[in-house]
């Protein structure tokens, strides 16, 4: 059951203190918190279509369009004081919120539709990384392995790639970084070096954004506000468009967006568990299947 159900199923059968004003402001104010409640009780109905229907962003504004806002609506309070006011305020903050809920979620639903299977590359794994059976996870561990030799392979960064390619077109694909106090995800170029130091800039061929000491999210050196505590992490490529967008797939909102981006060559998923310290950040990065219907 969707969450605006609590707002249709208001008592407005008890005693409404806008009874007892008077004038034609009162009157008009309450046929119209009436007529937006028929309105809201019609619409909630369409509201449940959402989960099945594929144009989210469509019927999200339509929703929000047909929505009186009583933010610009005032009358003189009454002898007792502004709780009238106060009510109206309150369902219009809510209502505002449940309809930012719904155009994030829109929004995520219509990029996951871009979903990508994809895997790790031991090839380009750093020699500390331990990667899974079938290429989805992959954590640092605290004794350097003596893979093959590869030129692909990264020798100075904990870091691995993605085996898929992508030079055009969109494609999504979510990471698990639950537990976790430190990593890097996004999308680099086929061209950056995996020899040597690395600068995680787009300048260098990298898209990325960073965890570091489990608090501190960060992007090309510019901190990053996040509301809570990341724990799966959506990337979105537009190639076409040039653009890297970051989700926090458990609120839906967009954490950070490259634009303008220049791509002129091949881009692949990337990866860093960050190192191992003592056993504090030893949780894997984690390729998880896409959930379409949260």
């Amino acid at each position: 059951m969707l969450p605006f159900r609590l707002y249709l199923n208001l008592e407005w059968n008890q005693p409404n203190p806008l009874n007892s004003l008077s004038g034609s402001s009162a009157e008009e104010c309450i046929q119209e918190l009436e007529q937006e409640l028929s309105e809201l009780r019609k619409r909630s109905a369409e509201v449940e279509k959402l989960s099945t229907t594929k144009d989210h962003l469509n019927f999200v504004h339509s929703f929000a369009s047909n929505t009186k806002n009583w933010t610009e609506f005032s009358i003189t309070p009454p002898s007792y004081g502004g709780s009238v006011g106060s009510t109206v305020d309150q369902l219009e903050k809510m209502l505002r919120k449940q309809k930012d809920a719904f155009i994030a979620k829109g929004k995520l639903n219509r990029v996951q539709q871009f979903a990508k299977d994809v895997s790790l590359d031991p090839n380009t794994a750093h020699p500390n990384l331990v990667l899974s059976d079938n290429g989805k996870q992959v954590y640092c561990g605290d004794v350097k392995q003596s893979p093959p030799d590869c030129s692909k392979r990264f020798l100075s960064a904990i870091n691995v790639l993605g085996k898929q390619s992508f030079s055009s077109g969109r494609f999504y694909y979510e990471v698990q970084v639950k537990g976790k106090t430190s990593w890097d995800l996004g999308v680099v170029k086929e061209s950056i070096d995996r020899k040597g130091s690395i600068n995680a800039s787009p300048e260098n061929g990298y898209w990325t954004i960073c965890l570091r000491k489990g608090e501190n999210y960060r992007s090309s050196g510019i901190h990053l506000r996040v509301k809570s505590q990341l724990e799966k992490v959506g990337v979105f490529v537009d190639y076409g468009e040039g653009s890297v967008s970051f989700y926090d797939v458990d609120s839906a909102h967009i954490i950070h967006t490259f634009t303008g981006c220049s791509f002129t060559e091949k881009l692949y998923p990337f990866f860093s568990p960050g190192l191992y310290l003592s056993g504090k950040n030893s949780a894997p990065l984690v390729i998880s299947p896409i959930n379409y219907t949260d």
